[in-house]
């Protein structure tokens, strides 16, 4: 350290890391919330995360706080996607959070750890509808997640991840529907999505029969096409439920 430098001359702040995990469910759009059980926000839900040790990197700090505080694992899969540090934040003291953001086909076993007292999958138009009350400013960045997300299926083969390898069409759409908020005419997306080779690549098998009978739906994998963009894009923007910043 340079000798003339004095550390004291500037206001201490803490570091935290928050992780937004989204998932699809019975055709629902879910993040991963814990309930907190400790102050401040005692018993509201909160996004997994909590305050980066000095020993550890922020990435390795996402990771950490996610697995004591849900148990859920997703080492490779996260991504910063914003900063927070509005004076206020948080009532402790100041503090600065890096957000992050991974989508997952299957969250796993979730239990709650540490200073959660649970941990649960919620819609997440409970959480843009107010219908869900979080702690700090997590519905701010819960928003800003759904943005981020709503803009990469656009540019981007991350529609792909909410169906894991194998897929009906149906599925595809159903993720494009909960994740903008909107109705798609599936004759429409199925040319969309078949118009051009490299998209979507039949597997040659059908997907269990559904409770109505009926001829069981083709099951499709994604193609290479995914890496360079996606076939479905937003028309003008519209004011959405929730959607309003």
């Amino acid at each position: 350290m340079p000798g003339d430098y004095d550390p004291s001359r500037f206001p201490p702040f803490a570091v935290t890391v928050d992780v937004v995990i989204m998932t699809m469910s019975e055709g629902v759009l879910r993040v991963l919330l814990v309930r907190r059980g400790e102050a401040p926000y005692k018993g509201m839900w909160a996004i997994p995360g909590g305050f980066k040790r000095p020993t550890e990197t922020l990435d390795e700090a996402a990771r950490r706080e996610l697995f004591e505080e849900t148990g859920v694992e997703a080492a490779s899969q996260l991504t910063q996607f914003g900063a927070y540090g509005d004076p206020g934040r948080d009532p402790r003291m100041n503090v600065v959070t890096i957000a992050y953001l991974t989508v997952l086909r299957d969250v796993g076993a979730i239990a709650a750890g540490t200073d959660a007292v649970d941990a649960a999958l919620v819609p997440v138009s409970d959480v843009l509808r107010g219908t869900v009350d979080l702690a700090f400013d997590h519905l701010g960045i819960v928003r800003d997640a759904i943005e981020r997300v709503r803009v990469e299926i656009e540019v981007s083969g991350l529609a792909t991840a909410f169906v894991g390898g194998t897929f009906t069409m149906a599925d595809l759409r159903a993720v494009y529907e909960a994740i903008w908020g909107v109705q798609l005419d599936a004759a429409n997306f199925r040319r969309s999505v078949v118009a051009e080779d490299g998209w979507v690549i039949p597997t040659g098998q059908r997907a269990r029969p559904g409770p109505a009978g009926g001829r069981p739906a083709e099951l499709y994998r994604a193609g290479h096409a995914w890496d360079h963009g996606g076939p479905i894009h937003r028309g003008p923007r519209t004011e959405r439920e929730g959607g309003k910043r």
